[in-house]
């Protein structure tokens, strides 16, 4: 079976889809060298991504970065099924075209809202869903803040015919139960983002080491993510007596000022940005951590700083919204989203019951060993080939 996947974005470019696309290419290489030559899958990935990665040439399956329509079209034809990371229009009307089994593994709302975050722009609050209702006046409205007038529209206008090409692939992936209520398409199915076993980390309320108690979030640096609701909480800690460090591990448009709110609350001695981090620099800054605090705005899809942060055994402190408040389950504390008060009060619940740590980072790992297996993301996306090829 011929597999190609198809991803805007891939490494050396940071991002979660990125990392899921590549646990899943890795998990079907592996999955393939161990099965009858019948059964086995050749497969390739596909991006518009074009700066190469040190990493291309000892990777376990073929990858063709930015190819030309003619290249992209050649391909398309010798695969068996074709699988987006995402409703791409191009791929995605070309593959339909020339009667490929298409699966669309959606990653985000770009189905549903033409901005694809489900937030709505102006005041930065989770998107009642204005394009699904016919609002589209409020989605211009929401696109204003980032876009010229004639992109506005455009993107807007986008959003009918990918939909509408949605509903005849012949399967939609959701990466949460939440995005598969959500986004409403036929033939859809939930398949959970699936990452190796990263191994416990062992833990106490006193910290790992050395260190103090180290709080932390892991992601891009933007405004949807709600992180001055972080430091703000913070603040609170730092004025009740608590002694912990805060880490901010990513990058991004809104760094600066971040870096600005986190001077004027007086948190700058306690607090420390590290920018983007990868490979076993990234791993070195986020094992140390006993709580990922993850203070969306926007209905998150999955989280993957979450899963694996309780992989580690870690506690995640998350807003209770969208796909990230099923991802944590019982195993979590979550909170309102947009409140920092109660955000205080998980922080301070965790620093002041070291025996609550010790549980939820118990419960966590427990979880992610049994939702959250790469393994059974393989398999999950195995079976749907298998059946798309059927249909």
């Amino acid at each position: 079976m011929k597999v190609l996947i198809f991803t805007e974005y891939f490494f050396p470019t940071p991002g979660g889809v990125q990392t899921i696309v590549l646990e899943l290419a890795r998990g079907l290489a592996g999955w393939s060298a161990n099965q009858p030559e019948r059964d086995r899958i050749e497969l390739t990935v596909v991006t518009r991504t074009r700066e190469r990665s040190a990493g291309d040439d000892a990777l376990p399956f073929r990858l063709v970065r930015r190819p030309t329509l003619r290249e992209l079209v050649r391909l398309l034809r010798g695969t068996d099924i074709v699988h987006l990371a995402g409703p791409v229009m191009l791929p995605l009307a070309l593959s339909l075209a020339l009667r490929k089994p298409v699966v669309v593994e959606h990653h985000g709302y770009h189905s549903i809202c033409p901005k694809g975050n489900l937030l709505y722009g102006p005041d930065h609050c989770a998107c009642p869903g204005h394009f699904m209702a016919g609002r589209y006046a409020k989605c211009i409205e929401c696109l204003s803040e980032d876009l010229r007038p004639w992109s506005r529209f455009r993107h807007v206008i986008l959003t009918f015919p990918r939909r509408w090409l949605c509903q005849r692939v012949v399967a939609n992936i959701a990466v949460s139960q939440h995005v598969a209520h959500r986004i409403m398409l036929p033939n859809t199915q939930t398949i959970y983002h699936g990452i190796n076993d990263l191994g416990p980390v062992a833990r106490n309320g006193s910290g790992v080491g050395n260190h103090q108690f180290e709080i932390g979030y892991v992601g891009r640096l933007v405004s949807e993510k709600g992180l001055p609701l972080l430091l703000e909480a913070s603040k609170r800690l730092e004025d009740a007596g608590f002694v912990f460090w805060l880490i901010f591990v990513g990058d991004g448009p809104d760094r600066s000022e971040l870096e600005d709110l986190t001077r004027r609350l007086g948190l700058q001695a306690r607090t420390r940005f590290l920018g983007e981090l990868s490979g076993t620099s990234l791993e070195e800054a986020v094992r140390p951590l006993q709580v990922v605090v993850m203070p969306s705005l926007c209905e998150e899809t999955a989280g993957l700083a979450a899963i694996e942060q309780m992989m580690r055994g870690g506690v995640v402190i998350a807003a209770d919204i969208g796909g990230l408040g099923e991802v944590v389950g019982d195993a979590g504390l979550k909170f309102t989203a947009g409140d920092s008060s109660a955000l205080y009060s998980c922080l301070r619940r965790v620093l002041e019951e070291p025996t609550l740590t010790a549980s939820l980072g118990a419960a966590a790992r427990v979880r992610a060993m049994k939702v959250f297996d790469r393994d059974s993301m393989i398999q999950g996306h195995v079976s749907l080939y298998r059946e798309a090829l059927r249909r």
